[in-house]
């Protein structure tokens, strides 16, 4: 793990464990609940935290995973979760898939999303950012990491990683589901009056498919460029452009913020960057005035980062040799003895269709090794190395 010290995300003082369930500041001061291994510091859920950890003084943990399962950001519009169904998907915890957690979780679209993620040309775009700039990170933060899709892959590296989001069940999801126990995982609002992270900085600090969400943008990119102190980098992906509808919501910026935001950073269209890994060759960087008919901008920046982006022809943007790859879970059996992409729903298919690496039909089969025979068809994401619980 990554030796992080906590803070109070409300006056910034030191947090420490004075039970194994809870963190306090000071001796009296206020306390925090832990489930799980992670700690649960939003600001503004002050009466769901003391829910919370009542219910884990009472020796109840279930109950408090419970309540912190149900919880979800600000922008979020869909329904709550059943709570007999988050009953019982704490009970079989054990048992239960990825997706069938998702739909247990009451996710909807977002959880069509997050199952598929690692094929979306958005999550290919953050590799290829990630991996054309690489320099060997010890040990890399993620904000806004979700259920872990990009610590997961940055993990099977030999990276240590620690991830935070404000929504506690994607943390959990990825810690049962996706990353394991090792990853350092903390729920917390970015916009929080204090930042709660301290501690000797990190290599790599990342922020993708998020930074567009966050309406204090400077505040929130001046405690992340904090975090990778003055030897590491920042990596920023999909943020989206004002200049273009899209499909989320958020605060979406201009070439011209991104300009003053990163005034030492590298841009790139988010498209350049999956076409670069589809093609197995560098991205070219472009200046942030010629990207107006971008949908999305991508950024690196900092001390550390690698000066020039490299060919993107293995590293994050393959899967090991030996790892056992599984077909696009988007191909569907077809009447012609096939396979073909069937698609979540409309509004994902007009995301992310036009801009799929993969091909529409597929010869399968549904399992292959990776290794250099397959290699082209996992670049485009015909095969993927998916969790082992998907």
């Amino acid at each position: 793990m990554i030796p992080f010290g906590l803070r109070s995300p409300v006056t910034g003082e030191p947090l420490h464990h004075d039970t194994p369930h809870s963190l306090r500041e000071g001796r009296k001061g206020p306390r925090w609940p832990v489930v799980d291994g992670i700690p649960f510091l939003r600001v503004d859920r002050d009466d769901l935290a003391r829910e919370a950890l009542g219910h884990l003084d009472r020796g109840a943990p279930g109950h408090a995973l419970e309540l912190l399962l149900a919880d979800q950001d600000e922008w979020w519009t869909g329904p709550k979760p059943d709570p007999a169904a988050l009953r019982d998907l704490v009970r079989d915890l054990k048992y239960v898939s990825l997706r069938e957690a998702v739909e247990r979780l009451a996710w909807g679209r977002v959880g069509d999303y997050f199952v598929h993620r690692w094929t979306d040309p958005t999550y290919l775009a953050g590799l290829a950012l990630l991996e054309a700039h690489w320099n060997a990170p010890v040990c890399v933060f993620e904000l806004a990491c979700g259920i872990g899709h990009y610590l997961r892959d940055l993990q099977g590296r030999g990276v240590k990683v620690a991830g935070g989001d404000v929504v506690f069940a994607k943390l959990w999801v990825a810690r049962h589901w996706v990353v394991g126990q090792r990853a350092q995982l903390v729920c917390f609002d970015a916009a929080s009056p204090c930042w709660p992270i301290e501690g000797a900085p990190v290599d790599l600090v990342v922020c993708h498919d998020a930074f567009y969400f966050m309406k204090d943008k400077q505040g929130i990119l001046d405690n992340l460029r904090r975090t990778a102190g003055d030897e590491g980098w920042l990596a920023v992906s999909h943020i989206h452009n004002r200049a273009k509808a899209g499909f989320s919501a958020g605060h979406a910026v201009s070439g011209a913020e991104i300009e003053e935001f990163f005034p030492d950073g590298l841009v790139y269209d988010d498209a350049e960057l999956t076409a670069a890994l589809a093609e197995a060759r560098a991205p070219v960087p472009a200046e942030p005035a010629s990207l107006n008919e971008a949908e999305a901008f991508s950024v690196v920046c900092g001390p550390g980062m690698r000066p020039a982006p490299r060919a993107l022809v293995d590293g994050l943007t393959l899967p090991p040799d030996g790892t056992i790859l599984r077909l696009n879970p988007l191909y569907q059996p077809a009447p012609e003895g096939d396979y073909a992409i069937v698609w979540p729903s409309e509004r994902y298919a007009a995301e992310y269709g036009p801009r799929a690496t993969y091909p529409l039909r597929s010869p399968g089969p549904e399992t292959v090794e990776a290794g250099p025979a397959y290699a082209e068809r996992a670049r485009r994401r015909e095969f993927v190395a998916l969790p082992e619980r998907w």
